[in-house]
C-alpha cells in the first residue's frame, strides 16, 4: 500500500472528510488530495501534524507499521514495569527525575551501540535496603 493510500485510509478511519482534515491541518484541500494521490509528499512538520490528527504513528504513514500512537500508549500504560516506574517517579523531586531520565537515555544509547548478535549487558544491581 502506498503512502497516499495509508494517508487516505487513516483519515477515513477517523471519519474525517478531506475538506475538514485539510482545514484542521491548515492546508488547502487540493494539497491534502495531492498527498493522498501520491502526487506530492508532506514535509516532516506536516507529517507529524497529520499523524497526530489521525492518531497514527509516523511509522505507519511512511512504512505501513500498523501500530497506532494510541496502541503504543495503551501497551506502555498496561505494562507493570511502566506502572512501577511512573509511581516511583511521582514521588521524586525534579532533580532526581532528571537523573533517572538521563540514565534511561544513557542505557538507550548504549543499547544502540551494540553489534548485531551482541547480548545486552546485565543491568546494574541496586541494594534494596
Amino acid at each position: 500500500m502506498s503512502f497516499g493510500n495509508r494517508l487516505k485510509k487513516a483519515r477515513e478511519r477517523m471519519g474525517l472528510s478531506q475538506k475538514f482534515a485539510a482545514e484542521k491541518l491548515g492546508i488547502k484541500n487540493n494539497t491534502l488530495s495531492s498527498y493522498e494521490s501520491d502526487v506530492r509528499q508532506p514535509d516532516l512538520d506536516m507529517l507529524k501534524k497529520i499523524s497526530d490528527l489521525y492518531e497514527v504513528s509516523v511509522d505507519y504513514l511512511v512504512n505501513g507499521d500498523n501500530t497506532s500512537s494510541r496502541e503504543v500508549a495503551e501497551k506502555a500504560y498496561n505494562d507493570p514495569d511502566f506502572q512501577y516506574a511512573m509511581r516511583s517517579l511521582h514521588g521524586m523531586n525534579q532533580e532526581s527525575k532528571e537523573e533517572v531520565l538521563n540514565f534511561i537515555e544513557y542505557i538507550m544509547q548504549r543499547q544502540k551501540g551494540r553489534k548485531p548478535g551482541q547480548r545486552q549487558p546485565n543491568p546494574p544491581r541496586f541494594n534494596k535496603d
